[in-house]
């Protein structure tokens, strides 16, 4: 008997330690898209995106040039001159390739340091929200692959309009 009453406690146990638990749902995604920051971090990272296909439609043209010369003296051109042509060519596309992996890196880099400051904020501010209300756990519903599956209204509260308030946005 006692070791039943055992078991039972010990299953139990983490089920009454969660019932005193908080718990609030947050959506950063609304949050981020009133954010002040926001269009102008958007208005950089277009222009750098217009920026990088500048420069690869350079590449290609220039690839395109050269295939139009290769093709054009092709038929006339010695073996030697092929071979030169076509190294030529695959050099470039070689260039193209390296440059279309750097910018990519290049343009997250941009965008990891343009927001990183923004979502440190709203973290900030949720964090401040969740210790000041005492919410032991706040869920993202805005999340992709967010755990939370479903939501009691009564017992976990909405805490995206606190955060706005402590970040001055409506």
């Amino acid at each position: 008997m006692l070791k039943k009453l055992l078991i039972l406690f010990i299953a139990i146990a983490p089920i009454a330690a969660m019932a005193q638990d908080k718990f609030a749902y947050i959506n950063t995604q609304e949050i981020f898209a009133l954010m002040p920051e926001v269009p102008g971090i958007e208005t950089q990272l277009s222009e750098k995106q217009e920026q990088i296909s500048k420069n690869g439609q350079a590449l290609i043209d220039e690839f395109n040039k050269k295939n139009e010369e290769f093709q054009a003296t092709a038929s006339t051109a010695s073996e030697s001159l092929k071979a030169d042509q076509q190294k030529q060519l695959e050099q470039i596309n070689e260039r193209y390739q390296l440059f279309a992996q750097n910018s990519q890196k290049e343009f997250q880099d941009l965008q990891q340091k343009l927001l990183a400051p923004v979502n440190k904020k709203i973290s900030d501010a949720i964090k401040l929200v969740a210790d000041t209300s005492g919410y032991t756990y706040v869920f993202d519903v805005s999340a992709m692959y967010s755990p939370l599956v479903y939501i009691n209204q009564t017992t976990a509260k909405n805490i995206t309009t606190d955060v706005k308030t402590k970040l001055g946005i409506k």
